[in-house]
């Protein structure tokens, strides 16, 4: 009996050996053969603002080597676009997309449109233990020299927030001025690395330029005191960008809370003419100091008054630091100041002795005080159905319609 082997298994064996040949020979190519293998570029001229299609520089790799690209001026100028980047063999070229931009050591102008002139491309290979590999290739940039962005006379002001609705520095301006259109981004970065944005891609001309920052993350939720780093950063149409930044403190973070723990509104019956009593308590629950002003405590008003036109109007609405309690009935149907008429600071103190004597005083955290008013009755209802709230003005109500009480009127 003879041993036959089958045509099949003789055009596999050959297949083999021709695929073993072939890996044999690649073996060789790539531990003996160059490192730096052909270099083209899609053009010897680029004109990059004229185009947004990128220039590209193709580059073979046939061993694995450490690959340096960079531009050359006609001044020796170095411009590099790769360093030191470590490369596979490939049978497959390399591309690099080249838009004309380069980075810079400029710590604000970070990446800048070169100027039209002649440069040189040069790609260098060096595969370890070998000498460096170098292609080079003539590149003329043509087309206009473009005003660089920047971002002028920067200004964050305050430097030093207190996000604490008290309406005294609770946000910063931020103002600079762009000497061509650029799209800005302004982000402020949290001791613990956390980015807040404040403006994200938005597109803005060559002019004086503002925004506003209250301390907080876009959702309103409070950050941390502590020191924080704004960043402005404008990019043109051409990749030229340039970045500029500063340092802003957070103090005082807080959101301001208070509470009626109590009021009482006596008589209950009375004449007319005769004067109603209100007692009220209120406890800072918060953790930030109230602001707030009068009239004092023991104020008196009548029906026919409005707290923003006593005593010369002093006591008018203010921004919405200030915080007051009121009292208020069913049947005033007047809007904007005639809700809740009659206020009060939160201070049992006399004005002269108020912290800021005769303009404002404040109620500290988990400080408790009891306001006392008075109104005399010239309305002519025979029942007035009276409440207490507490007001930040300009705010809103944070307590409404509380403490009601039936006042029965005789007249």
């Amino acid at each position: 009996m003879h041993d036959t082997t089958s045509p099949v298994t003789i055009l596999t064996r050959a297949m083999l050996g021709l695929a073993m040949l072939a890996f044999a020979l690649l073996l060789s190519a790539c531990s003996g053969g160059t490192a730096l293998g052909t270099v083209e570029a899609s053009a010897d001229s680029y004109a990059p603002s004229e185009t947004n299609q990128p220039l590209t520089i193709s580059y073979l790799i046939g061993r694995d080597a450490t690959v340096d690209v960079y531009l050359l001026d006609a001044a020796g100028t170095r411009y590099d676009l790769r360093r030191g980047q470590p490369r596979s063999a490939s049978p497959d070229p390399y591309v690099l997309r080249f838009d004309g931009t380069v980075p810079t050591s400029d710590p604000v102008l970070l990446r800048r449109l070169l100027p039209p002139g002649t440069y040189t491309m040069v790609v260098v290979a060096q595969a370890s233990g070998g000498a460096p590999e170098e292609r080079r290739l003539p590149l003329a940039i043509t087309g206009s020299d473009l005003p660089i962005p920047d971002v002028q006379n920067l200004l964050v002001s305050p430097q030093t927030i207190s996000p604490n609705a008290d309406a005294v520095h609770d946000v910063t301006e931020i103002t600079y001025r762009l000497p061509v259109s650029a799209t800005v981004n302004i982000d402020i970065t949290a001791p613990t690395g956390e980015s807040i944005p404040v403006v994200t891609r938005e597109e803005e001309g060559p002019y004086e330029q503002h925004h506003v920052w209250n301390g907080k993350r876009p959702n309103g939720s409070l950050l941390p005191s502590g020191v924080y780093t704004y960043t402005v950063q404008a990019e043109d149409d051409y990749g030229n960008l340039v970045r500029r930044h500063g340092q802003i403190t957070l103090e005082d973070v807080g959101q301001p809370e208070a509470r009626i723990v109590y009021a009482s509104i006596a008589p209950q019956r009375l004449m007319l003419g005769e004067v109603l009593t209100v007692t009220i308590r209120v406890k800072n629950t918060g953790t930030v100091p109230i602001r707030t002003y009068g009239p004092p405590s023991g104020y008196q008003y009548t029906t026919d008054d409005v707290f923003s036109s006593v005593d010369g109007g002093r006591y008018t609405a203010q921004a919405g630091g200030f915080w007051r309690v009121g009292l208020d009935w069913d049947a005033n149907s007047g809007g904007g100041p005639k809700r809740y008429p009659f206020r009060w600071a939160l201070s049992p103190k006399p004005p002269e002795q108020w912290k800021v004597s005769g303009v404002e005083d404040w109620l500290m955290p988990g400080e408790e005080v009891e306001v006392i008013g008075q109104v005399v009755i010239l309305q002519r209802e025979t029942k007035m159905g009276f409440y207490v709230g507490l007001i930040q003005d300009g705010v809103g109500f944070f307590q409404d319609r509380s403490a009601r009480t039936i006042v029965e009127v005789g007249f």
